[in-house]
């Protein structure tokens, strides 16, 4: 007995800590702050479809605390069972009408953006076209029309549609940007289109929404909005061949030997692996580590302690070997 009475003590405390941590958060990574026209237009059927519910609630309440108030048994009252009235017909329209009223209003709105949003924007000359292929547990992303094809950062220009075709080489994923938009699945053997936009020029976090594995949880990416114009330099830059330094020609041998089977490192190669062409470039490690040597020191040598269950070997080099490794991925800009 004295243990729960001990545990009750604590309730207030797990209360005042969720008031606490649902102030935390990454404005990049929350569908409540939108950066682009798709976010805008759901959250604001979010905000609807929630204001509606509210104000059912409310008058529900209202009219329940009225009648517990107004109805209440007095001082002198003889009769147990007040009196019944029924078969008004003005309170059965009223209780039939308002409801369809407030779905009117709610299934409009959430009819037409419905449909606006599921637009496919596939053929359309004007948008830039990315296909999706979701990995255990990271993401490729091809530029069919750019000749380009990168992993993991997602790079797209703002104030222009983003038509993508997804899918995936596994299992069940899900492609969710939360500042761009909404989550869409990638089934294996099947195509799915959307679009996104972004409005400004920013980092936004993108993550896999759907149960997929021992490492679900770290399948992150970014995704970079530029300006048209630094778009297409990095485009540019992604086809242009890779400079390497002369002492990193070393380490270039040592991955054309153990790394260039399931890595392509060109503009347009895919594989086993993530391509990683741009490596250099790219904000984070696997998707979660800072980018730094010692980020990809640990990846190279022990990948399954980063991302377990991952599909890359552990490869055996030592310790001089990786740095090698280390120097010529950071040099693939």
């Amino acid at each position: 007995m004295n243990r729960w009475q001990n545990l009750w003590r604590y309730i207030p405390l797990f209360g005042l800590m969720m008031l606490l941590l649902t102030g935390c958060g990454d404005d990049t990574i929350s569908a409540l702050k939108p950066r682009g026209p798709v976010a805008r237009d759901q959250l604001f059927l979010m905000k609807l479809s929630l204001g509606i519910m509210i104000l059912v609630v409310i008058v529900v309440f209202a009219i329940y605390i009225y009648v517990l108030v107004r109805f209440r048994k007095k001082k002198g009252d003889k009769d147990i069972i007040p009196k019944q009235v029924e078969g008004s017909h003005t309170l059965e329209i009223i209780w039939t009408v308002v409801p369809i009223i407030l779905l009117l209003i709610l299934a409009v709105p959430t009819v037409s953006y419905t449909v606006k949003l599921a637009e496919n924007h596939s053929q359309d000359k004007d948008a830039i076209h990315v296909k999706v292929t979701a990995h255990q547990f990271w993401w490729q992303f091809e530029y069919p029309d750019l000749g380009i094809a990168t992993a993991q950062d997602l790079v797209i220009p703002t104030n222009k549609k983003i038509a993508f075709e997804l899918t995936s080489a596994d299992v069940v994923h899900s492609f969710w940007i939360p500042s761009l938009g909404g989550k869409q699945d990638t089934n294996v053997g099947m195509t799915n289109t959307f679009y996104l936009e972004a409005d400004e020029v920013d980092t936004f976090k993108g993550k896999c929404a759907e149960l997929c594995g021992a490492s679900h949880a770290l399948m992150d990416f970014k995704v970079v909005s530029k300006s048209e114009a630094d778009f297409n330099k990095w485009v540019e830059k992604m086809k242009a061949p890779a400079v390497v330094p002369a002492d990193a020609k070393n380490g270039e041998q040592i991955f054309k030997e153990n790394c260039l089977s399931c890595h392509a490192v060109n503009a347009q190669g895919l594989g086993f692996g993530p391509n990683l062409n741009g490596f250099a470039s790219r904000e984070l490690v696997a998707g979660i580590l800072p980018h730094n040597d010692e980020s990809i020191r640990q990846w190279v040598k022990d990948p399954q302690s980063v991302k377990p269950g991952n599909k890359m070997p552990q490869i055996p080099l030592k310790d001089d070997q990786i740095n090698d490794v280390i120097k010529y991925l950071n040099s693939l800009k």
